[in-house]
């Protein structure tokens, strides 16, 4: 293979991997919920007290979609009225590292941009 297919092919590769990535993450919600949940907010109404602005219809679709990316569990407590509870998965727990250096990246951003 030349080495332009060769490049194109690892930059393809790469891409592609990032692009996996970003599917399942890059929502306006998706971290916030995972951070949410590693901080202990277990129920439905404290992750979206955490979070703020989020509505409950949003909340909802999101929880579903990293239900089934496999990041977040669900548990439904058989207790009268019904309590339900999420918590991260131990492959959510592979995106702490990455949430680490986002934060420390975001930090870094707003000195250079905004001085603070």
């Amino acid at each position: 293979m030349p080495a332009n297919n060769k490049e194109h092919y690892a930059c393809t590769k790469s891409l592609s991997a990032v692009r996996d990535a970003l599917d399942v993450v890059s929502s306006k919600w998706k971290l916030q919920i995972i951070i949410a949940i590693w901080a202990g907010n277990k129920r439905f109404k404290d992750i979206q007290r955490q979070i703020g602005s989020i509505s409950p219809r949003m909340l909802s679709k999101e929880l579903k979609e990293l239900e089934e990316h496999k990041l977040i569990i669900r548990r439904v407590y058989d207790t009268l009225p019904v309590s339900i509870e999420y918590a991260a998965t131990a492959h959510a727990e592979t995106l702490k590292e990455l949430v680490d250096n986002l934060q420390n990246w975001g930090i870094k951003h707003r000195k250079a941009v905004f001085g603070k």
